[in-house]
């Protein structure tokens, strides 16, 4: 975990086009879409309008008037785990897809257009992590970063970062710092020196039901507050806050069983 505030401008805003390997959008496919419109909008502060249809019914999250992230309902028949999915940009999803494949990852979805907003498809690497490829052409993405309410870091939780860190290297161009340490098992990734992503090997300590998946990081005013709420709009504390080297974090899990990060970063 790191601080990924490069890409904002003095007030939070990221209006450029995110540069190729970026996480640029994040997404959550769920069964009841009010329910969860509900939970995100009093946890978060959001606001939600339609978007795009091609993956069924599907709302964009807005925090005053910019998007943050977006909801979808899943099939009906696919039993998928609920679960935020990062998208991560890039210039030319199909050739994208291509070398997801070459490396050993799967494309599970697309590519294929989302109305004028871009192309997008949804693969997972060698260890079945899901993630998104978003194509920007209207829509750019996120389009705020560094206050409360939007993603602040995306990690991959996987059994170990070396195997794993090769294929994103190769696929979207990554850079690597590996944290040095007998016990902690972590890698940074960078896009032009600049940190965007880590992944962290946790061996054994993954959830047997889950698998190797990323997970979001959402800033928040105060880590405690927005835990106590999470708890009381129907969610549950995973893990509780705890201080950290970058800010305050707390793991919690929405109605729907969607686990998230929260993080109180220091000011």
């Amino acid at each position: 975990m790191t601080e990924a505030r490069g890409s904002a401008g003095p007030n939070g805003e990221t209006n450029a086009r995110h540069a190729p390997g970026t996480p640029c959008w994040v997404s959550l496919m769920v069964h009841g879409m009010a329910a969860t419109q509900d939970f995100y909008g009093s946890l978060f502060g959001w606001e939600f309008q339609p978007g795009p249809g091609q993956l069924g019914p599907y709302v964009r999250a807005l925090l005053d008037g910019e998007e943050v992230a977006g909801i979808g309902r899943l099939p009906q028949d696919r039993h998928l785990p609920v679960a935020w999915t990062p998208y991560l940009a890039s210039d030319d999803v199909d050739l994208t897809a291509e070398t997801v494949r070459l490396c050993g990852g799967t494309v599970g979805v697309g590519p294929l257009d989302a109305d004028e907003a871009g192309r997008l498809l949804i693969g997972s690497d060698p260890t079945g992590a899901v993630f998104g490829v978003w194509q920007a052409a209207a829509h750019r993405g996120t389009s705020v970063a560094g206050v409360p309410g939007t993603p602040a870091w995306h990690e991959l939780l996987t059994f170990e970062s070396t195997s794993v860190t090769k294929f994103y290297e190769t696929v979207f161009g990554y850079e690597e710092e590996p944290v040095v340490s007998a016990d902690f098992d972590y890698v940074t990734l960078h896009i032009a020196g600049r940190p965007v992503a880590g992944i962290r090997g946790v061996g054994n300590a993954l959830p047997r039901d889950r698998g190797p998946h990323w997970m979001t990081y959402f800033e928040v005013a105060d880590t405690d507050e927005a835990a106590g709420r999470v708890v009381d709009l129907g969610g549950q504390v995973v893990k509780p806050p705890q201080d950290s080297d970058h800010g305050r974090v707390a793991a919690v899990a929405d109605p729907e069983g969607a686990r998230f990060f929260l993080i109180e970063s220091p000011h």
